[in-house]
């Protein structure tokens, strides 16, 4: 019996063939990084009509499905898992053709993921700064936890990361650039400020920076090298709001020294720690990224 013959989708040409609009593939992968297509509409800024009609123009040039409904989420056929490696590397090309020198202005597309204390923080005067000097960038920003970011560069979904440093050895394919140190101090209400450190943290209701988290990981080890055993009553993944717990006088917080204009603003005390780790902040990126000069300009940005 004669076997019909399959598309041949798999060829980094055959993928630029498709189609030059690459929001084609930018919709795409963005659907199966979120696993939806109200969610993909939502973080792209289009309608899900747009989304679904994006998807279907990409399926008919290739001629096969590209995603599968499971319940309410979907996920990629064998077909779309075939195409999604060869489909990054399709815009990182497009992008690197984007950040081609002109007249020594550098211009094109930085994807660069960031933590919530980098946003809230280091990020937006610095930012500020790089479209004044520089307006021939445009740049994504994909907020997220240190592991969800690490994976995104490891796996080349954005161009780089701020973060903690990974609690373990970073591969010789990626680089890392100490941005800042930031000490853990004791946060507490400014009524508590002269009571002693371990008295504080054996005595007061603790509010814990989530372990699942790798700054949170440096408090809970300090923890127990300290053999200190808090009254724990709240694990929570965001800086942000402990700060404001500790403000309102519902305990107190192992943290980061880290400051941006709204937690300066907080009427908390941060009291020094005896041999206190620190969270170690900086940027991640492949070691031969074709956005380099971008994340150069940033990175200048920042440490200015």
């Amino acid at each position: 019996m004669e076997t019909e013959e399959k598309p041949s989708f798999l060829s980094l040409q055959t993928i630029v063939k498709i189609t030059m609009e690459t929001r084609f593939l930018e919709t795409f992968l963005a659907v199966v990084q979120h696993g939806s297509l109200a969610e993909a509409s939502r973080r792209m800024g289009v309608t899900p009509a747009a989304v679904a009609q994006r998807i279907q123009a990409l399926e008919d040039e290739i001629g096969l499905p590209l995603l599968a409904r499971s319940g309410r989420r979907v996920k990629p056929t064998e077909a779309g898992v075939a195409i999604l490696e060869k489909s990054r590397r399709v815009l990182a090309e497009v992008r690197q053709l984007k950040g081609v020198a002109r007249d020594d202005q550098a211009f094109g597309e930085l994807r660069l993921g960031a933590i919530s204390t980098v946003l809230t923080g280091l990020l937006p005067n610095a930012l500020r700064r790089v479209f004044d000097r520089t307006p021939g960038i445009d740049i994504f920003l994909l907020p997220g936890t240190s592991a969800e970011l690490y994976n995104s560069v490891a796996e080349e979904k954005i161009d780089a990361a701020i973060l903690v440093k990974p609690p373990f050895p970073i591969p010789k394919t990626l680089n890392w650039d100490l941005i800042r140190s930031e000490r853990f101090v004791l946060l507490a209400p400014p009524d508590l400020s002269e009571t002693p450190v371990d008295r504080l943290l054996r005595e007061q209701p603790f509010i814990r920076y989530d372990r699942s988290n790798w700054g949170g990981r440096l408090a809970d080890t300090y923890l127990q090298t300290q053999r200190i055993l808090p009254r724990e009553w709240l694990e929570l993944d965001s800086l942000e709001a402990i700060s404001m717990m500790v403000e309102a006088g519902l305990g107190v917080s192992l943290m980061p020294d880290w400051r941006s204009p709204l937690f300066d603003k907080l009427r908390v005390a941060r009291l020094p720690l005896p041999n206190a780790p620190s969270r170690e902040i900086g940027l991640l990126r492949p070691r031969n990224a074709p956005s380099g000069r971008l994340i150069e300009i940033v990175l200048d940005a920042i440490r200015s």
